[in-house]
């Protein structure tokens, strides 16, 4: 799933970066607030992690303005800012949740997954359809109750897929979602090798993913 990371302090931003990454994100990151409104209107991101303080464009006027534009990309607002009234003025400006630093990481990731899991239909803390249950936090995927071996490309295809079911998803937002260079996907036939391999591995799982030829793909139960 693809974030965005908002933040100008360069250290952290590159522990953001290192330690999402390792947890199976696709990530864009910039240190500007204006750049991430213009990324926001751009992008179709599963959340964003934004900055109080940053040139261009503060985090809380950032959010007031993606929420403006009717952004409803899930938001985080991860700052040093610890008094009650900023807490306030956060998530009245449109933050769906408020994580002060210093943090500990575990509780980033925890929080990141509570803000993917508001979608309709996905209100639990793991992925299920047909047979097929997915675990987005331990990255791990069960076909009728046994561990399925699935590369991070599938994995991250499938979650997508599951998270968006029963609608169906285009390939450009796959590949905005799975690939850091999206022009690796588009214009070529790699995601369709993946979607191939996944039908086949899902082969046994009570799911039908469907091609809507000239558009995307969809999941859905049997």
């Amino acid at each position: 799933m693809r974030i965005l990371i908002a933040e100008d302090d360069l250290a952290l931003r590159s522990v953001l970066e290192r330690g999402l990454s390792e947890h199976g994100y696709v990530l864009d990151a910039v240190d500007r607030g204006d750049d991430a409104l213009h990324l926001l209107r751009i992008y179709d991101y599963a959340a964003a992690v934004i900055d109080w303080r940053m040139p261009g464009m503060d985090g809380a006027e950032l959010i007031r303005q993606a929420r403006k534009h009717k952004i409803a990309t899930p938001m985080l607002m991860l700052t040093a800012r610890d008094t009650i009234a900023d807490k306030v003025a956060g998530l009245d400006a449109g933050a769906d949740d408020y994580l002060v630093k210093p943090f500990q990481f575990d509780e980033l990731l925890a929080r990141l997954r509570a803000l993917q899991r508001r979608p309709p239909g996905t209100a639990g803390p793991t992925l299920e359809m047909g047979a097929v249950t997915l675990d987005p936090a331990a990255r791990t995927v069960e076909l009728n109750g046994s561990v399925l071996q699935l590369t991070a490309i599938e994995l991250a295809i499938l979650e997508l897929l599951m998270r968006r079911s029963p609608a169906v998803v285009e390939r450009a937002v796959i590949a905005k979602h799975v690939w850091e260079d999206e022009s690796e996907a588009v214009g070529s036939n790699t995601i369709d090798v993946h979607i191939a391999n996944l039908r086949r591995k899902l082969a046994s799982g009570r799911l039908e993913l469907a091609t809507v030829r000239g558009v995307g793909y969809r999941l859905a139960a049997k």
